[in-house]
């Protein structure tokens, strides 16, 4: 077992042990930047209750790229935000705050977004961040969702615009966001088609769905995507690359075809023409972030928000059964 899986492990045990505390502390996964040895449990002030939030007993909580990324020191968080790792939480609302509206109640099951927190046995959270955990699911399944499914949503609806029939190429499709995409994709009429650096990756993303999949590491992808879409090309592009695929991406994409960008794992530099090939096809490139220094549900108006939750919905009632649902 790897250093990263004890801790996870351990931190597990953390969050499903009924745990005498005060009234004042709680236990909260510790971190120094660098490496996985430098992760620990340590005792720590429950949250202050602010406006309109609530106080979440945590059951469940996840750990995402982004957390990787901060614990080696890497990736700040937003302005005002917990350093207390955990961008996502499933649990029980245990306290309300001040001038909460929204019509939560002591005990409801909720999932939340979070600006960071989650690792912990409470956790703070914008009353406007929550959903409702539907019946039947668990709280581990429900502690994968917000970070990664809000994210591939934005990408698709706020960003992307999705329309029915359009082609959808999916980078990373074997990742938690690219999983997502995948199905909320086939949700939205979409076609899917993803690229990942394994035949395995593939086969996943295909039995979630994708229409196609190809392999990056064995050379250019952008003709097999090409014929794949009947030679139409790329409708949306939802990229984490960027740098190593743009080239590819330019050939394959459709006239007036959208490109929405959500990290720069290639590098944050890009070399050639690009711009001359987006005028060209009238590319609309757009992109995304999911932290930012408020609040205000990560950049998202409450109409977002709202979509967002609708569409889980939806997912719920396309699965019939969370338990079968890849998160």
């Amino acid at each position: 077992m790897t250093t990263i899986e004890s801790f996870a492990t351990l931190l597990c045990i953390l969050i499903f042990s009924v745990l005498t505390i005060s009234s004042l502390n709680m236990r909260a996964a510790h971190f120094q930047p660098g490496g996985p040895e430098l992760l620990g449990i340590e005792e720590t002030d429950i949250p202050t209750l602010k406006r309109a939030e609530v106080l979440i007993r945590v059951v469940c909580t996840a750990i995402n790229r982004a957390d990787t990324l901060q614990r080696k020191g890497g990736y700040p968080p937003p302005p005002g935000a917990s350093e207390i790792l955990g961008l996502e939480a499933a649990g029980m609302i245990h306290q309300l705050g001040p001038d909460c509206m929204a019509g939560w109640k002591v005990g409801d099951r909720v999932m939340a977004l979070l600006p960071g927190g989650g690792n912990a046995e409470y956790v703070a959270a914008h009353e406007d961040q929550l959903i409702a955990i539907p019946s039947g699911m668990s709280f581990d399944t429900a502690a994968a969702i917000p970070e990664t499914w809000l994210t591939a949503f934005q990408l698709l609806h706020t960003i992307g615009k999705v329309q029915a029939g359009d082609w959808v190429l999916i980078h990373a499709g074997g990742s938690g966001v690219g999983t997502a995409a995948i199905q909320l994709s086939l949700l939205a009429g979409a076609k899917p088609i993803v690229t990942a650096g394994s035949q395995a990756k593939i086969e996943t993303a295909k039995s979630l769905g994708a229409v196609a999949g190809f392999n990056y590491k064995e050379g250019d992808f952008s003709e097999k995507v090409t014929q794949a879409t009947g030679g139409s090309g790329a409708n949306l592009i939802l990229d984490c690359v960027v740098r190593s695929f743009w080239e590819q991406n330019v050939k394959l994409i459709a006239v007036d075809g959208r490109w929405v960008s959500y990290g720069l794992l290639g590098g944050p530099k890009v070399e050639g023409n690009l711009l001359g090939f987006i005028l060209r096809k009238r590319i609309q490139l757009d992109w995304n972030n999911t932290a930012c220094s408020s609040n205000e549900v990560f950049c998202s108006p409450e109409k977002h928000l709202q979509e967002w939750r609708n569409s889980m919905h939806m997912v719920a009632h396309l699965q019939g059964d969370w338990t079968h649902l890849e998160v």
